[in-house]
């Protein structure tokens, strides 16, 4: 137990020392790959595709789980400490998320709509090419907010339940709902990844929300960050994504919008305006999260000595 809180920490440290290097050999470009080998729809008869979804969503969890399990279960303890915060850094992106969607700000103040427009379309899967400044940063954002719990929170839930097994099955859902999990032509491919992640962040999206209204409270600003929870939460598509989206929207004042599709939060300010609050939301639910499961695992050390 000592050593995950050790390495908990240390990895939160390496992720924010080094990021996400861009390397086609980095753990979950290589996941991505293998996805992308397997998960062709068009590669299987209709008939067969939620099969093919489920043996693939199986072997692709067991083959990228492999190796953690190896460094959690047959490496020295030595060799665990020097290599587990490496491995559940790879499951998790703090500084990346920041990092993008900085870009997204950076390319709409120094290039302009078309500039920002192209960065966001990075970030989301919708089209940014006829959206607004605002629009263009609601996008960054909305993806800044919902992925504090599929980048940060849910890996650092499972590494604690679980140890390092436990993240990379989580990144290796995760990963196949991002790139299977929609309603088109992947829809059967995709079925048992999209519900596994759902599944898999039901906790962990409520624990986020739990750590920003305490956070937003800190701050005095729990009534609006309840209220937006309370009445936009279910807006966005799924049951996990707009829990903390609401939170941080209400808790900061600003709105977040995907035309069309749902509204969630006041307009009390700008988001260019409320963006570094944003931010600093994320940062500090990041932070109090980690520090609340090293001290459980802790706890557990001195519990088992009593």
């Amino acid at each position: 137990m000592v050593a995950a809180a050790v390495v908990v920490a240390a990895s939160l440290l390496v992720d924010r020392l080094v990021g996400d290097p861009q390397s086609r050999y980095h753990p979950v470009a290589l996941l991505g790959r293998f996805i992308g080998w397997w998960g062709v729809p068009a590669r299987y008869p209709a008939g067969l595709q939620r099969i093919a979804g489920v043996a693939g969503a199986v072997l692709t969890v067991a083959l990228f789980a492999a190796p953690f399990a190896l460094v959690e279960f047959a490496a020295p303890w030595y060799l665990y400490l020097l290599l587990a915060p490496f491995l559940l850094k790879a499951c998790l992106a703090w500084r990346a998320l920041e990092e993008h969607t900085a870009a997204v700000v950076r390319a709409l103040d120094d290039g302009g709509i078309d500039a920002g427009r192209s960065a966001a379309g990075m970030m989301v899967s919708r089209d940014t090419a006829h959206l607004d400044p605002e629009h263009v940063l609601s996008a960054a954002y909305e993806s800044m907010t919902e992925n504090l719990v599929d980048s940060i929170i849910s890996p650092l839930f499972y590494f604690g339940l679980f140890g390092l097994v436990g993240a990379a099955a989580f990144r290796a859902i995760n990963t196949m709902d991002a790139m299977l999990g929609y309603r088109d032509e992947r829809a059967r491919i995709g079925w048992l990844a999209a519900r596994a992640d759902d599944v898999a962040n039901f906790i962990p999206a409520r624990l986020t929300g739990l750590v920003l209204l305490a956070y937003f409270a800190a701050k005095g600003r729990f009534a609006p960050a309840r209220a937006a929870l309370r009445r936009d939460a279910k807006r966005r598509p799924g049951f996990n994504g707009g829990i903390p989206m609401a939170v941080i929207a209400g808790g900061v004042g600003i709105r977040l919008e995907k035309p069309g599709v749902y509204t969630i939060g006041d307009p009390e300010r700008t988001l260019a305006e409320g963006g570094a609050d944003i931010v600093r939301a994320v940062r500090a639910a990041t932070v109090i999260f980690a520090l609340t499961e090293i001290a459980a695992l802790f706890l557990l050390v001195s519990m088992s000595y009593t």
